[in-house]
Parts: structure tokens; sequence; C-alpha cells
């Protein structure tokens, strides 16, 4: 019987299929399958490299965890996404947009791991003399840091027998390739391949990998989605490359919270950590302006304010125009439904516009109540208050339901400031009175808009 020859794989899942079709049949992702050669029959030993030593089974009442095993990277924003610090044998994938940062990230932590690790850093988008350039640049000196211009994993592997690190860097994983796969670097069965052995390594050795991979146009890993579930922890790296500001934003961590932020900054020096991300996203915000409200959300762990700003005119058009940035577009139009029906404003004939000022993303609904203050305050031309913020969600019946965490989201709203918080009248976890901060409790957003009516 014939081999086969080449195979077809999806992009979106990496489901493997005998013949190409223009919708892969496990996601249901379109215009996702493509062609690959298929990969070399290759002996188990050849797939370990002939180096990683037969695991042994252990009575899981013979393991101990009193020995820590996480240590710091040096930046405690990095640590914190990460749940602490970095975990020895974990496999992290950074990813994010090229010139975001990653590299920069990667390398600036190793002037810290230097200190008690032997670190290799491994490119295959930078030459040594390059990569010394950067370094200076970053000032990161030390006789622990190797670095290896390599695309070869039979040869990073074997760099990786004789220096014996501590931590390994990978920039970039799409760069990376295996012999014994006909496929080019960067295909689906060569990321997959390389990520495996690069796992394999991690758990059979306790070295702690690095991996950097690149993002396509809808934001995710580029190649297959099954890559982001054979890591330990998936970190992306957000923000726009025309501001200085960028977001580390932990997706999935077996080791940590998910969803946890980290903020830094981009200088001519590097990355710079931002501890109070809340007065960042304030700063430069407009005094006693119609249109603007602020919230305070659950970034993992931490709780985070950020500006809701919102902005409606006369419809240009028959038909009303919509946009929304930072905010969900299906969430927007309906808190514009439900402003309309039950707060009794005419935003049908109005073009809308919802904006969060920072480039943070809001995906919980404890932002509703102040999205639609905002919208509101925009109808009516009337300021909310410069010092008052909203947190609460809103049902498609108008009401202001409560949200988790609220004592935490208070604190920091007292914390940076604000004199009052319109908040829900039933409260979850029923926070103390805070000091220095007026409560508002509202039902509904007929009480809210009465509140910012008499304010």
């Amino acid at each position: 019987m014939k081999a086969k020859t080449s195979v077809f794989y999806c992009t979106e899942c990496g489901n493997e299929t005998s013949k190409w079709a223009g919708r892969c049949p496990a996601c249901g992702a379109w215009n996702t399958i493509v062609e690959q050669a298929a990969p070399k029959s290759a002996p188990a030993a050849k797939g370990r490299g002939g180096m990683l030593p037969r695991a042994k089974a252990h009575p899981i009442g013979d393991l101990s965890v009193e020995e820590e095993l996480r240590f710091p990277t040096g930046m405690g924003e990095l640590d914190r996404v990460l749940g602490g610090g970095a975990v020895k044998g974990s496999l992290v994938l950074v990813g994010g947009a090229p010139g975001i940062g990653k590299s920069t990230l990667m390398l600036q932590i190793c002037s810290q791991l230097c200190v008690a690790n032997k670190v290799l850093y491994v490119s295959g988008e930078e030459s040594p003399h390059q990569l010394k350039m950067r370094a200076e640049r970053l000032k990161v000196t030390s006789g622990n840091l190797y670095v290896l211009s390599e695309t070869r994993l039979g040869d990073v592997m074997e760099s990786v027998r004789e220096e014996q690190p501590d931590v390994l860097i990978v920039d970039s994983i799409q760069t990376l390739y295996d012999e014994e796969l006909d496929s080019p670097a960067g295909s689906v069965g060569q990321v997959k391949g390389c990520t495996m052995a690069l796992m394999q390594l991690a758990k059979g050795q306790g070295i702690t990998v690095f991996i950097i991979g690149h993002v396509n146009k809808e934001g995710s890993i580029a190649g297959p989605k099954v890559l982001e579930h054979m890591v330990d922890c998936v970190l992306y790296f957000e923000g726009d490359q025309h501001m200085t500001y960028r977001i580390l934003r932990a997706a999935k961590n077996r080791f940590g919270a998910t969803n946890e932020i980290g903020v830094f900054e981009m200088q001519s020096e590097g990355l710079v950590e931002v501890p109070n991300p809340s007065e960042l996203l304030l700063s430069g915000r407009p005094i006693d302006a119609p249109g603007t409200c602020v919230t305070c959300v659950m970034e993992g762990a931490r709780p985070v304010l950020a500006e809701v700003q919102a902005l409606l005119a006369p419809a240009s058009q028959n038909v009303p125009r919509r946009t929304s940035n930072g905010f969900d577009y299906n969430r927007a139009a309906m808190l514009m439904a439900v402003l309309e029906k039950r707060g009794a404003l005419k935003l049908s004939s109005c073009d809308a516009f919802l904006n969060v000022i920072g480039g943070l993303t809001l995906d919980e609904p404890a932002a509703d109540l102040a999205a639609i203050l905002a919208l509101a305050s925009s109808y009516l031309d009337k300021p909310i208050g410069s010092r008052v913020a909203a947190i609460g969600e809103v049902g498609l019946t108008g009401e202001v339901r409560s949200v988790s965490h609220l004592g935490q989201r208070l604190s920091e709203v007292q914390r940076l400031g604000f004199e009052s918080c319109i908040i829900p009248k039933r409260r979850a976890d029923h926070p103390e009175e805070i000091q220095g901060l007026k409560l508002i409790p509202v039902s509904n957003i007929a009480d809210a808009l009465r509140e910012i009516a008499h304010s």
C-alpha cells in the first residue's frame, strides 16, 4: 500500500483529515484546512532525541510538595501574571503581535534569572551579534546568559545537553523545525512537533522553558489551537504599537489565576513595570465632561479602574451607526436597547460610539452600569461628576444586579480618590461602609438616571 505523501491539518484546532475540505469537521471553522507533507515515521527513541531518561512511576504518597518550585523572574508584573513566579519544569507560551515587545521582555528577565540560574537564549530570528547589541541596550550583562542562533531542533537539543541550563528561552517557536519532518518551519506539523519535544524536555529534566509565539490576524497564536493545550501557561502581550503601554494577560495558567494582567510601559531602556494601572488608565481624564463614567473590573485577582466613554449624535443615515471599542459590541447593543426601553431615552435615532480608554477590554458584566450612565450622560449632555464611579450588572428588565468582589472593588475606588460610587441595592458580599466613600444603592437604571440627574 502506498504511503501517504501529504496530510491535511486544521490551523484552528489541529485536527488531521485525509483530504481537503472547506470547513473543518472537528471545530466547524471555515478555510482553515492546509496541506502539509506527511511526517516520516521514526523510532520512538529518536523522538526523544536520545537524551531524556525514561520516566518512572512513583506512589503519590511518596511525592513531596514542600520544596519551593517557584522562583522570581525579576519583574513583579510578570511574576503576578504567572501566579507568584516561574515554576520549575513548566512550559510557558508568550504570544503577541510582531514588535509588541515579547523578545524585549524575555531578554530583560534574563538579567535577574542569571543571578541564580543558567539561561540559554535560543533565537531563530537574530544573530548572536544582534542579541548582544540588544542586551547592551537593555543593560543585560551576565556570565550565566548563553545565546544561540539556531533553528534546527536537533542542534538546540544538543546544546541543551551540553550546557545543562536551568531556563531555556526559544524565540520563536515558528522558526524552529525538526529535520525528521518534511513540512517547512512554521507549519502546523512543525509547530506541534517542536512544542511536544520542548514539553518533554521541560518535564523530563525540570528545565523551565519559555517559548515565544507570533499571533495571526485574528489575535490567536499562529499554528494549531491545540498548541495552547500543550503548554502550562499562555500569556498574551497586548497593546498598540503606537502607544507606550503594554498589557500582559494570562489566558491559561495551570499554576495560578487566569485573566490576571501585568502592565508595562515601553521606554528607550526597555519595558518598565507599572504597579498602579488604575492611576495610569485614569490619567488625563476630562473634568466634568458629559459621556464618561468610571467603573472597576477584576483582572484576575487585581481590581482595575477603567474609564468608559460614550458619544451620541444625531444619525447621519437612515440606519444609526453603532461602534464599540474595548466593549463587547453585542452587549453594548443590548444595553442601548435596555436604556431606550426602560430609561425612555430615544437612542434609536442616534449614532452611538462606545470606547474604553487605555486599550483595556472589558468583558465582565460589572461594567454594564458605567456604560449605561455614560450613554445617558452623553444623550442628556449632562456630566456625571469626576468623582463618581459606578459598578453593577444590568439585566434586560433594567434591574441592577450585584457583582462579585464588591468590597475589593470599592476599596480600589476609594484609594483612587473617588467620593461616591453607584452600586446595586442588593449586594452579594454586603461590603461594609468605606470611610470617605459614599455608597449610592440603586435597584434599576431608572434610579441610577435620577441620581445623575440630581448630581
